[in-house]
């Protein structure tokens, strides 16, 4: 009697099988690794440079932590991803004052450099500065420098 029931027994385990693959719910090659409802990646910094010059791409020359005090000083932010969203540097005396802060709108797809810079024609005092990159209000990259 149990060699009846071992042919009928597979042939439920095969139609359920069939089934389950059918529902998407066995393993397959084909599952992709963006899930539904998943985007591009997201637009974040990657890098952060200062420097007294910029190329043609809006990436810094020559990094430098060092500036005279009627120097330019330019910051190339390198972002990768797409969307649009805002970039802001928040150029900070060491006491935590702001000199300056600038937003632009940026719209990348893939990867780019943003440039902003600040001078000052009677010069810089002397000390600790840092610039703060934020992306859409939220902190993203800091970077420090000196003016001597």
């Amino acid at each position: 009697m149990n060699d009846m029931h071992r042919p009928a027994s597979r042939l439920v385990l095969i139609l359920l099988g069939f089934v389950f693959a059918a529902c998407g719910g066995g393993d397959s090659a084909e599952q992709s690794t963006t899930q539904p409802g998943e985007s591009t990646p997201a637009l974040r910094v990657t890098d952060v440079s200062v420097g007294s010059s910029i190329n043609a791409d809006r990436s810094v020359r020559s990094p430098m932590s060092s500036f005279a005090p009627t120097d330019t000083i330019y910051a190339s932010v390198a972002t990768e991803g797409t969307g649009s969203g805002s970039l802001t540097a928040r150029w900070q005396f060491e006491d935590g004052q702001v000199v300056d802060e600038t937003t632009q709108s940026i719209s990348p797809s893939g990867t780019g450099h943003t440039e902003f810079h600040i001078s000052m024609p009677d010069g810089f005092p002397s000390g600790a500065y840092t610039v703060e990159i934020l992306v859409n209000g939220q902190r993203a990259a800091t970077e420090s420098y000196a003016v001597r």
